[in-house]
């Protein structure tokens, strides 16, 4: 016999088990804002030189990375995320209008297994390399804290930006970061 468990019980026993993880818990609405970041002590901040890193892509666009002398979109995801479904196809406009410019975005999955992450990565429109942080080696350094939290690292590899969660419409704000560091 099959046990139904209500949804709001079966999500928030998945966040609690994401929370005794030491993983972040997804942010959307109402996550903390970016200018949080700043001042919150905990982990990569603006300013901070960001961890460079280089994984494969599990979707055949290259290696995942952050490397010195590129203006690169950190996105920390998960395939449970709701608001990563929403930034997902945001950032391929962006990585779209901006690639050519020097624009590199490296999605890094924390996902326990990388069984989803290449239909996740398909299904939400992105061209842009998708990689998964076995054991979360990377997010360990970078300490998100929200799911997703993304990062925006100048060319000269400091973080310039930090965005906690996703929030519909943030794109404009992102653009715009973007635009002056290229």
């Amino acid at each position: 016999m099959r046990m139904r468990i209500p949804a709001k019980l079966a999500a928030l026993s998945a966040l609690s088990l994401f929370a005794l993880a030491g993983l972040p818990a997804c942010g959307g609405e109402g996550a903390k804002d970016a200018t949080s970041a700043k001042d919150s002590g905990k982990g990569i901040k603006e300013g901070d030189k960001a961890p460079t890193f280089s994984i494969d892509s599990l979707n055949g666009q290259g290696k995942v990375a952050v490397a010195p002398g590129k203006v690169t979109l950190v996105d920390f995801w998960a395939t449970w995320c709701e608001p990563c479904k929403k930034s997902f196809p945001k950032y391929q406009d962006l990585y779209t209008k901006y690639k050519a410019s020097g624009l590199e975005i490296a999605a890094v999955s924390v996902d326990d297994e990388k069984g989803g992450i290449p239909d996740f990565a398909k299904t939400h429109g992105a061209k842009f390399p998708v990689g998964w942080d076995e054991g979360h080696k990377i997010a360990d350094q970078y300490k998100p804290e929200n799911m997703p939290s993304m990062y925006i690292v100048g060319k000269d590899g400091m973080v310039k930006h930090v965005h906690k969660g996703y929030h519909d419409g943030e794109e404009a704000e992102i653009d715009k970061e973007i635009k002056e560091l290229l």
